[in-house]
């Protein structure tokens, strides 16, 4: 049997659009037939001068993400946005690949740190997550009430199957936003480069 193939999987698409960036992970996990993928979702590129290659524009960083063999759509995504109105270029990019069941988190730079909402938008129910100067990894162990000890001794392919199953199983109450409320109420977009030695 041949092993597990990027093309199997509902990441095949972004992959050949060249938007699976800084890639940690990209392989089938320890789970039969699923496959993860940890890096950035490249969600808009510059315009290309000639053949140059040029970082994207806008991402969604620090992603964590699984697929199954064979389905159409992501099952598990959490990711890193610096600002709640990428949501649509999320939605945008990835488009059929997001399900109606599938579960996806988003930790936003720019909405109030005491704010969680549920988000319909593009076909899919997105938990939007205030980030609390930590990663997304992090955040989403304390949400999913996982031990970080407990995941200590798997390597980044058995994490990622860990999240992904406690995930499967989360549900929260969160308050219902709309994405035009959400963009009316969130804060101004950091600049991630001020105040870094140049």
């Amino acid at each position: 049997m041949s092993p597990l193939s990027i093309t199997d999987t509902a990441f095949a698409r972004l992959d050949a659009e060249g938007r699976l960036v800084n890639s940690v992970l990209k392989a089938p996990t320890k789970k039969a037939d699923r496959y993860g993928f940890r890096g950035d979702i490249a969600l808009k590129f510059p315009a290309r001068l000639a053949d140059e290659a040029r970082p994207p524009e806008i991402s969604s960083d620090q992603i964590i993400a699984t697929a199954k063999a064979g389905e159409p759509t992501i099952e598990f995504l959490a990711g890193f946005l610096l600002s709640f109105d990428y949501l649509k270029l999320v939605a945008e990019v990835l488009g059929d690949l997001l399900s109606p069941t599938g579960k996806y988190f988003f930790f936003v730079d720019n909405i109030d740190i005491s704010k969680k909402y549920v988000c319909e938008y593009g076909g899919a129910t997105f938990h939007i997550l205030p980030i609390d100067e930590a990663t997304v990894y992090n955040e989403l162990l304390e949400l999913l009430y996982l031990e970080k000890g407990a995941l200590k001794k798997l390597d980044t392919a058995g994490k990622t199957d860990a999240i992904a199953d406690k995930a499967a199983g989360f549900s929260a109450s969160f308050p219902k936003i709309s994405f035009e409320d959400g963009v009316a109420t969130m804060g101004p977009v950091r600049n991630l480069y001020e105040n870094r030695p140049v």
